[in-house]
């Protein structure tokens, strides 16, 4: 735990980052990353948000991480946000750390790997027809990943609050489900 705890110091600390991540309600084995989409890329201007599970073999596995954010990109299923990366496996080490991880997915964000996809649809997208990959990925990144700010997130919650429930329950909810507010009342009300 002192390692996690460092690291999620180490990250919280860095100036100018394209990402941040926090523990979910404190638990550090389970944190939330914000990553913002590289410019020159289609996801320029977007706001994704990836869920990190760290299992209790950590650092000697890998932690298991995937996108919250719907996005269209060849090494990230466009199902299950499953991201396909050389280092979240088999060329993990126990010397990598969470934010290496993050650092790579970023760089993987500008540089697709179409020839080892997880999403073989969007792959052949973008190999057989790059500006329609190019347009597709643009759309999903104004659909899905604007980022709703600190002031919506706040309206969501005193809207659930204003049905009922306690804050910290309409939090979790609305984290737990990307912060659709009709798919986390229907989790509180089920």
């Amino acid at each position: 735990m002192k390692r996690l705890e460092k690291e999620l110091a180490d990250i919280k600390s860095m100036k100018d980052a394209l990402f941040t991540a926090d523990s979910v309600n404190g638990d550090l084995t389970h944190w939330k990353a914000k990553m913002t989409g590289p410019k020159d890329t289609p996801y320029e201007g977007g706001t994704f948000f990836l869920e990190i599970r760290i299992g209790d073999d950590y650092p000697y596995s890998p932690p298991k991480i995937k996108f919250t954010t719907k996005i269209w990109h060849p090494n990230i299923s466009s199902q299950t946000g499953a991201i396909c990366l050389d280092v979240l496996g088999k060329e993990w080490s126990p010397a990598l750390t969470i934010r290496t991880a993050l650092l790579s997915i970023q760089a993987l964000l500008s540089l697709p790997e179409p020839d080892d996809p997880q999403d073989a649809e969007v792959a052949t997208m973008y190999k057989q027809n790059r500006p329609m990959f190019v347009q597709t990925a643009k759309y999903w990144t104004s659909t899905f990943a604007q980022d709703t700010g600190d002031k919506t997130q706040e309206d969501s919650i005193n809207r659930i609050v204003e049905m009922g429930f306690d804050a910290a329950q309409a939090r979790a909810a609305l984290e737990k489900h990307n912060w659709d507010e009709t798919r986390a009342l229907n989790s509180l009300l089920g």
